[in-house]
């Protein structure tokens, strides 16, 4: 089983990702995309950290993505939490060939997964369009990606105020 779980900034996302997860039965891996570049995104980090189940194995991996999850024993879950910051990461490389390298690694990576697999991503797509060139290729990288990993997945589904809408 595939799920991809989308929603807002403070939608409670991640929550509902934690909770599949743990239901799952398995042994959790979570794969952390996240860097802690500012004070702000320190704390955001920080309080997952507290709010994660001691038990959970703890994999950081910024821009290697597909590579990671490739590697993590089948009998795991996998959580990854976030896509989007990992696309941000890989679009501040400001290298094309590494983008599409790790799309593809990725691409690869789900398509052959055979653990219990939940992705968390931010859905940034559902507004007016980003005046700037960096803040519109993100958005138009975000939906790509985004479409691509739904069909990958069994479920997919939208995070709106805590509640779940199931998409697929």
């Amino acid at each position: 089983m595939k799920s991809l779980i989308l929603g807002g900034v403070k939608s409670g996302k991640s929550r509902h990702a934690e909770q599949l997860a743990t239901n799952s039965g398995r042994p959790v891996t979570v794969i952390a995309t996240a860097t802690g570049d500012d004070a702000g995104m320190q704390a955001r980090i920080a309080r997952h950290q507290a709010e994660r189940n001691p038990h959970w194995h703890l994999l950081e991996e910024p821009i290697l993505l597909g590579r990671a999850i490739a590697s993590i024993d089948e009998q795991h879950c996998v959580l990854v939490d976030c896509l989007t910051l990992w696309l941000t990461n890989l679009l501040m490389l400001e290298n094309d060939t590494a983008l599409s390298t790790e799309l593809q690694s990725l691409n690869t990576a789900v398509e052959n997964c055979g653990n219990r697999l939940v992705m968390v991503s931010n859905e940034t797509s559902m507004g007016i369009v980003p005046m700037g060139e960096l803040s519109r290729r993100y958005c138009d990288e975000a939906g790509l990606l985004h479409q691509a990993m739904a069909r990958h997945c069994d479920e997919v589904v939208l995070m709106i105020a805590g509640l779940c809408h199931r998409l697929k």
